[in-house]
């Protein structure tokens, strides 16, 4: 099979450590694929979670999924995009035309699994003539890409790759998760239980929402000094005390919207804990699979209370990207904060793929 050499971390077995190598790219487009030169490509909490174990994946198959970089070329189908343009890719893919997206739901697409993992003659990435796998449809570890266009955003070409690629989820699912998702309004008050990159990121949404009182909660005292850049108003070292008294004792009654961006039982009750009476938690951190949550039902149906999962910020990516990506050049949202490592890059066909890792770690 003739195709490209690009470049790729591979992740062959879970638990398990990547592996730099290279791959065939295919060198023939379906008439609704890009091909993306990959300049930077952000380490979400989830790749973690795959490389543990605990967020399983068919294997092999290359991680990443903020990836950021230029187009090289375009499926005979795609009038959107052309060569050379900057873009973001979200693993938020949509039809267009499924009930979800007909409703203006599109991060719930009914067929993102269609878009993702395409019926295709040949394998986009294979090695040593076995099919290897991209992780959400992306695969972004690696030089470049094959994707769906409905994957795909252009981004103005001033915003540095680094930042620009963690658009695609950290910044979006936070951003999202406080102004779509739980549609936070002038003068409330919000919790948020993990200061990662996602977290950070609620805050500064929030904070964007006019929110009155931010409480960053988390147990490293250098993540609250870094939420605090961000718009945290309030701080909870979790240490041997529950934190839910402590932001309680901030804010007497309790918060409006509380976030848990750590996905653990424990953390989603202090987040019900801290709410007031006939308030939502919202569930933005990924449990581990086959994990449970113990809720305390009888003080939530005696104040009204209620948890909600949210995915992906509730996004519409196309128009939320490149709202957030011009809110960075004015300044208005901080994205050079987020990237807390930027790791060697491995090379590629024609160019370069950099990893930029978003954020302390969450909890």
């Amino acid at each position: 099979m003739s195709g490209l050499r690009v470049p790729a971390a591979v992740l062959s077995e879970a638990p398990g450590a990547l592996t730099v190598g290279v791959l065939d790219l295919d060198s023939e487009l379906e008439p609704d694929e890009v091909r993306v030169r990959v300049v930077a490509c952000g380490l979400c909490h989830s790749d973690l979670h795959m490389l543990e174990g605990d967020l399983p994946t068919s294997l092999p198959t290359v991680p990443g999924h903020e990836l950021a970089g230029v187009v090289e070329e375009v499926g005979s189908a795609v009038g959107d995009l052309v060569v050379g343009d900057h873009v973001v890719a979200c693993l938020s893919m949509f039809c267009g035309g499924c009930r979800e997206c007909s409703a203006g739901r599109s991060w719930l697409c009914e067929r993102r699994a269609e878009i993702g993992w395409p019926d295709r003659a040949r394998p986009r990435l294979s090695r040593d003539g076995a099919p290897v796998g991209q992780v959400a449809g992306l695969g972004g570890l690696a030089g470049a890409a094959i994707v769906h266009h409905h994957a795909l955003v252009r981004v103005p070409k001033e915003l540095p790759f680094e930042q620009a690629a963690l658009l695609g989820c950290a910044v979006m699912t936070g951003i999202g998760s406080a102004i779509n998702g739980a549609g936070v309004r002038p003068g409330e008050t919000v919790a948020v239980i993990g200061c990662g990159g996602v977290g950070l990121n609620i805050i500064q949404g929030a904070r964007l929402a006019g929110a009155q009182r931010i409480v960053a909660v988390d147990r490293s005292a250098a993540g609250l000094e870094l939420a605090a850049t961000f718009g945290a108003t309030d701080s909870v070292l979790v240490d041997d005390d529950h934190p839910v008294a402590a932001v309680r004792d901030l804010l007497p009654g309790g918060v409006d919207h509380a976030f848990d961006v750590v996905g653990i039982s424990a953390t989603v009750n202090q987040a019900v804990g801290m709410l007031r009476a006939g308030r939502t938690a919202y569930l933005i951190g990924v449990p581990a699979a086959g994990a449970t949550l113990d809720l305390p039902g009888l003080h939530m149906l005696t104040q009204a209370k209620g948890l909600q999962g949210l995915l992906m910020g509730s996004n519409r990516f196309r128009q939320d990207i490149p709202m957030l990506a011009e809110l960075a050049l004015q300044g208005r949202i901080d994205l050079g904060s987020l990237v807390s490592t930027v790791l060697p890059s491995t090379g590629s066909m024609r160019g370069s793929t950099r990893c930029a890792t978003p954020g302390p770690a969450a909890w």
